[in-house]
C-alpha cells in the first residue's frame, strides 16, 4: 500500500467525505471480512463496514449471505448454527475463520477514537428477535459513536434505538425508493424520503445508492441536500473503479466528480486507497 494514501477520506471545496471500507476491504486484493484489515482500520481511525447474520444462540457472525455455503466451507442456515459450529469453518475467500460478535467486542476496545464500524444488519427484527437484541446490548452497550447499526428493516432500527440508545443508527431506503420511483416518479420519492427522515428511528445516517443520487439530481431532486436539511449524514454506496491500478476512466471521473459536488459525507467502496489516489489525480 502506498503510504501517501490511507483510504480514510477525500475533500471537495472544503467538504470532507469519508471513504468507508466496504466488507472490511482496502482493496479487492484483501480477503473478504478480514480481522487483520479491521484491526488496521481500527488503528488508523477508518470508517469500516461489515455484515452481520444472527446465529442460533442469538449472537452474530460477520457474513453476508443467510447460508454458510455462500461464503464459507460450512453448510446450512446461519440462523441454525451455533458458535462452536462456526468457529471451525473457514471463509472460501482468504481461508480465515469467520468473525463472531464476541470477537468484535474485544477488538473494538483497541479502536482509535475516530474509528467507525458499521453493523449492516442482514436479518430482520422478526428473525433476530429479543435474544439477538439482548446479545447486542450485552456486548456493545456503551460503544457509543464507535458503532453505527444500519439496515433496511426500520422496525429493527427502531428496536435498536430503544434497546441501545447510545449507538448511532442508519437506514437504507434505496430499494423502497427505487420501487416508488418506477411506479410514481421523483416527487413521490421526495415525499417518502422526507417521511423517513422525520421517522421515529431518528437515524444519524442515510445510505443511498450513488447512481440514484445522480439520477435524482439530473431530475432536479437533491437527495443529499434533503437529508442534510434534516440534519442527517449521507453515505453513497458502492463506488468501485473498474481498474483500480489505472485510476478513473473518463466516465468514472465524470460520475465521481458529480457525486462529490453533491457533498456526500461518506462514500462506500471496496477500493478506498485507489479511490483516494484517483481523486487526487483529477482534483489537482
Amino acid at each position: 500500500m502506498n503510504p501517501e494514501f490511507s483510504g480514510l477520506g477525500i475533500t471537495y471545496e472544503g467538504h470532507p467525505t469519508r471513504l468507508k471500507w466496504h466488507r472490511l476491504r482496502r482493496s479487492f486484493r484483501d480477503p473478504l471480512f478480514s480481522a487483520a484489515v479491521m484491526a488496521e482500520g481500527f488503528r488508523l481511525g477508518a470508517s469500516t463496514e461489515l455484515d452481520l447474520r444472527v446465529r442460533a444462540d442469538g449472537g452474530f457472525v460477520v457474513l453476508h449471505d443467510d447460508i454458510l455455503e455462500g461464503e464459507t466451507d460450512g453448510r446450512g442456515l446461519i440462523r441454525e448454527a451455533f458458535p462452536d459450529d462456526i468457529r471451525g469453518l473457514r471463509l472460501l475467500e482468504g481461508g480465515h475463520p469467520p468473525i463472531l460478535s464476541e470477537d468484535l467486542a474485544l477488538m473494538l476496545e483497541t479502536a482509535h477514537p475516530d474509528a467507525l464500524l458499521q453493523f449492516d444488519m442482514k436479518d430482520t427484527l422478526a428473525v433476530i428477535g429479543s435474544r439477538g437484541l439482548d446479545h447486542l446490548a450485552d456486548y456493545f452497550s456503551g460503544a457509543g459513536s464507535s458503532i453505527i447499526v444500519s439496515g433496511t428493516d426500520l422496525d429493527l432500527i427502531l428496536a435498536v434505538k430503544e434497546k441501545l440508545p447510545d449507538l448511532r443508527r442508519g437506514i437504507d431506503p434505496t430499494d423502497k425508493l427505487a420501487d416508488i420511483h418506477a411506479a410514481e416518479g421523483w416527487s413521490a420519492v421526495e415525499r417518502e424520503l422526507s417521511a423517513d427522515l422525520r421517522g421515529p428511528t431518528e437515524a444519524d445516517t442515510v445510505y443511498l445508492y450513488w447512481p440514484m443520487l445522480l439520477d435524482a439530481e439530473s431530475a432536479g431532486l437533491d437527495m443529499i441536500g434533503l437529508c442534510h436539511d434534516a440534519g442527517k449524514l449521507v453515505d453513497a454506496w458502492t463506488f468501485n473503479l473498474q481498474n483500480p491500478d489505472a485510476g478513473f476512466t473518463t466516465a468514472e471521473a465524470r460520475d465521481f466528480a458529480a457525486l462529490m459536488a453533491l457533498k456526500p459525507d461518506q462514500i462506500t467502496t471496496d477500493e478506498p486507497i485507489a479511490t483516494e489516489r484517483a481523486w487526487a489525480a483529477i482534483a489537482g
